[in-house]
Protein backbone atom coordinates (compact mmCIF):
# COMPACT_ATOMS: atom_id res chain seq x y z
CA UNK A 1 0.00 0.00 0.00
CA UNK A 2 1.57 3.29 -1.09
CA UNK A 3 0.90 6.15 1.54
CA UNK A 4 0.79 9.83 0.76
CA UNK A 5 0.62 12.84 3.45
CA UNK A 6 0.21 16.06 3.02
CA UNK A 7 -0.45 19.63 5.19
CA UNK A 8 -2.83 22.22 4.97
CA UNK A 9 -4.54 24.22 7.05
CA UNK A 10 -7.47 23.84 4.75
CA UNK A 11 -9.84 26.91 5.80
CA UNK A 12 -12.97 27.46 3.87
CA UNK A 13 -12.66 24.37 1.76
CA UNK A 14 -13.04 25.43 -2.28
CA UNK A 15 -12.30 23.48 -5.62
CA UNK A 16 -8.59 23.93 -5.14
CA UNK A 17 -8.18 22.20 -1.88
CA UNK A 18 -9.97 19.40 -3.23
CA UNK A 19 -8.00 19.12 -6.71
CA UNK A 20 -5.01 18.95 -4.22
CA UNK A 21 -6.84 16.11 -2.29
CA UNK A 22 -7.99 14.65 -5.42
CA UNK A 23 -4.12 14.43 -7.27
CA UNK A 24 -1.99 13.98 -4.31
CA UNK A 25 -4.91 10.27 -3.35
CA UNK A 26 -4.00 9.86 -7.15
CA UNK A 27 -0.66 8.92 -6.45
CA UNK A 28 -1.13 6.42 -4.07
CA UNK A 29 -3.61 4.01 -2.05
CA UNK A 30 -3.91 5.61 0.98
CA UNK A 31 -4.22 9.61 1.90
CA UNK A 32 -3.11 11.48 5.75
CA UNK A 33 -3.98 14.92 6.13
CA UNK A 34 -2.23 16.79 8.22
CA UNK A 35 -4.82 19.65 9.46
CA UNK A 36 -2.75 22.72 11.22
CA UNK A 37 -4.38 23.01 14.64
CA UNK A 38 -5.91 26.68 15.52
CA UNK A 39 -2.81 26.73 18.09
CA UNK A 40 -0.32 26.48 14.90
CA UNK A 41 -2.24 29.16 12.94
CA UNK A 42 -1.74 31.41 16.12
CA UNK A 43 1.83 30.77 15.45
CA UNK A 44 2.12 31.15 11.86
CA UNK A 45 -0.35 34.23 12.27
CA UNK A 46 -2.57 32.85 10.49
CA UNK A 47 -6.48 32.87 11.62
CA UNK A 48 -9.05 29.86 9.93
CA UNK A 49 -12.61 31.25 9.68
CA UNK A 50 -13.56 27.85 10.90
CA UNK A 51 -12.28 26.15 14.02
CA UNK A 52 -9.85 23.18 13.69
CA UNK A 53 -12.67 20.61 14.79
CA UNK A 54 -15.15 21.84 11.74
CA UNK A 55 -12.22 21.62 9.39
CA UNK A 56 -11.35 18.34 10.09
CA UNK A 57 -15.22 17.09 9.75
CA UNK A 58 -14.80 18.62 6.60
CA UNK A 59 -11.93 17.05 5.55
CA UNK A 60 -12.88 13.38 6.74
CA UNK A 61 -16.18 14.30 4.32
CA UNK A 62 -13.97 14.13 1.68
CA UNK A 63 -13.60 10.82 -0.78
CA UNK A 64 -10.10 11.38 -1.50
CA UNK A 65 -9.33 11.56 2.81
CA UNK A 66 -8.25 8.35 4.80
CA UNK A 67 -6.92 10.01 7.63
CA UNK A 68 -6.97 13.74 9.36
CA UNK A 69 -3.94 14.06 11.74
CA UNK A 70 -3.26 17.44 13.83
CA UNK A 71 -0.42 19.47 12.34
CA UNK A 72 1.15 21.13 15.51
CA UNK A 73 4.49 22.44 14.47
CA UNK A 74 6.85 22.62 11.28
CA UNK A 75 9.13 19.44 12.94
CA UNK A 76 6.60 17.07 13.14
CA UNK A 77 6.38 16.38 9.29
CA UNK A 78 9.59 14.13 9.77
CA UNK A 79 7.84 11.98 12.64
CA UNK A 80 4.69 11.69 10.75
CA UNK A 81 6.47 10.33 7.60
CA UNK A 82 7.96 8.01 10.00
CA UNK A 83 4.74 7.19 12.55
CA UNK A 84 2.59 6.66 9.31
CA UNK A 85 5.12 4.82 6.78
CA UNK A 86 4.81 7.65 4.18
CA UNK A 87 6.09 6.65 0.58
CA UNK A 88 5.41 10.79 -0.51
CA UNK A 89 4.77 13.99 0.88
CA UNK A 90 2.84 16.25 -0.96
CA UNK A 91 2.36 20.06 -0.76
CA UNK A 92 1.80 23.07 -3.09
CA UNK A 93 4.53 24.32 -5.80
CA UNK A 94 4.30 27.56 -3.51
CA UNK A 95 6.48 25.79 -1.05
CA UNK A 96 8.49 24.37 -3.93
CA UNK A 97 12.16 23.76 -2.31
CA UNK A 98 11.04 24.06 1.17
CA UNK A 99 10.51 20.51 2.30
CA UNK A 100 12.83 18.85 0.12
CA UNK A 101 14.98 17.79 3.45
CA UNK A 102 12.52 15.10 3.94
CA UNK A 103 14.03 13.67 0.97
CA UNK A 104 15.90 11.18 2.81
CA UNK A 105 12.98 9.97 4.45
CA UNK A 106 10.59 9.70 1.07
CA UNK A 107 9.37 11.12 -2.02
CA UNK A 108 8.78 14.73 -1.87
CA UNK A 109 6.26 16.03 -4.42
CA UNK A 110 5.34 19.70 -5.12
CA UNK A 111 1.63 19.82 -7.17
CA UNK A 112 0.78 23.11 -9.14
CA UNK A 113 -1.52 25.02 -7.06
CA UNK A 114 -5.16 25.34 -9.17
CA UNK A 115 -5.15 29.22 -11.00
CA UNK A 116 -7.52 31.58 -9.83
CA UNK A 117 -8.49 30.44 -6.11
CA UNK A 118 -7.16 30.18 -2.84
CA UNK A 119 -8.97 30.55 0.45
CA UNK A 120 -7.98 34.64 0.81
CA UNK A 121 -9.77 35.36 -2.70
CA UNK A 122 -13.07 33.05 -0.89
CA UNK A 123 -12.73 35.01 2.21
CA UNK A 124 -12.35 38.55 0.51
CA UNK A 125 -15.16 37.71 -1.75
CA UNK A 126 -17.72 37.05 0.74
CA UNK A 127 -16.70 39.64 3.26
CA UNK A 128 -17.77 41.91 0.49
CA UNK A 129 -21.23 40.34 -0.17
Amino acid sequence: MKRIITYGTFDVLHFGHINLLKRAKALGDYLIVGLSSDEFNAIKNKKSYYPYNQRKIMLEGCRYVDLVIPENNWEQKKEDIIKYQADIIVMGDDWKGKFDYLKNYCEVIYLPRTPNVSSAQTKSYLTKQ
